[in-house]
């Protein structure tokens, strides 16, 4: 015999006045649950419920033991229950890895309330621009934009980086503003050298045509932080995610150019070691950004 089990039995069915009713409850039979109790009752040697044809009532004996029983019963389920949650508790440290500008400008937010809603976490956020080996880093989850070589790294595509071509509006005031792709050449334009493309920005029209046009500038830099200090400092024009100065062309300091053109979107990707596909910490962070981001992307 169960004795937990048999006294859990015995105390329910003394609150419901019933075997039937509790034998619904776990899906058995009111012939078992009633061995259980007979059972119970023979390790104390005592009778605890007196049966009839219409009811059952507790004898002077159980009545005592079911005040016990009871309360015990309640300690372990809340026992077991602090057990549960506890183990959903995220804990540890959490490693992960983005783009600079991205991790600044968009992860930042996510990764505060992320916290804030797991006390008992750490994140190890690493920002780089350049590729970085997950496993050899160490890194549980990694942000990565654009397409992905082959791998043996586990990936989730969650939303798409939308590009735009844009300039502040005092480089514009004072170079003006280019009506083509074509024009882009005669213009200041500040390259992002990590971009797979490099000097070659390509476009799609609105009526399907795509053109590709070699650009160039005084500034180049493997650093997306670069290219927006440049682009807000008014040295030219960029090619970059609308993330990397939302807030400037919500106000008009950066202004979007070219809106018959458009740039293809990169994907947001997660990517992370298979090994860690299952850790806890890694697949709640993993739904938290696949949820905001993809929403955001939408």
């Amino acid at each position: 015999m169960d004795r937990l089990t048999a006294m859990h039995m015995f105390v329910r069915v003394s609150e419901t006045g019933s075997f039937s009713a509790v034998a619904r409850e776990r899906g058995t039979t009111q012939s078992a649950i009633s061995k259980q109790v007979a059972a119970l009752e023979q390790h104390l040697g005592a009778r605890l419920l007196v049966r009839s044809t219409r009811a059952l009532a507790l004898t002077e004996e159980g009545q005592r033991y079911f005040e016990q029983a009871r309360r015990l019963v309640a300690e372990v389920a809340e026992a077991e229950q602090q057990v549960r949650d506890s183990a959903q508790q995220l804990q540890g440290c959490l490693r992960v890895a983005a783009p600079l500008g991205f991790g600044l400008r968009v992860m930042m937010p996510l990764v505060k309330r992320f916290l804030e809603q797991h006390p008992n976490l750490q994140i190890d956020l690493q920002l780089h621009d350049h590729y970085i080996d997950l496993v050899d880093q160490g890194i549980d989850l990694a942000v990565r934009i654009g397409q992905l070589a082959d791998s043996t790294l586990v990936a989730r595509c969650i939303g798409y980086s939308k590009g735009t071509l844009m300039a502040s509006a005092a480089y514009l005031d004072t170079h003006g503003t280019p009506a083509s792709p074509e024009e882009l050449p005669a213009h200041r334009c500040i390259v992002y050298t990590e971009l797979s493309t490099r000097n070659v920005w390509h476009f799609t029209h609105a009526d399907g045509r795509t053109l590709g046009v070699a650009v160039h500038g005084a500034l180049q830099s493997n650093s997306s932080e670069a290219v927006r200090a440049a682009l807000l400092d008014g040295m030219g024009i960029a090619y970059a995610p609308s993330w990397m100065a939302s807030a400037e062309l919500d106000n008009g300091q950066v202004r979007s150019l070219l809106p018959q053109w458009s740039i293809a979107p990169l994907p947001i990707n997660l990517v992370w070691p298979g090994h860690r596909q299952r850790a806890a910490k890694v697949v709640a962070f993993a739904d938290m950004l696949s949820h905001c981001l993809g929403e955001r992307t939408k």
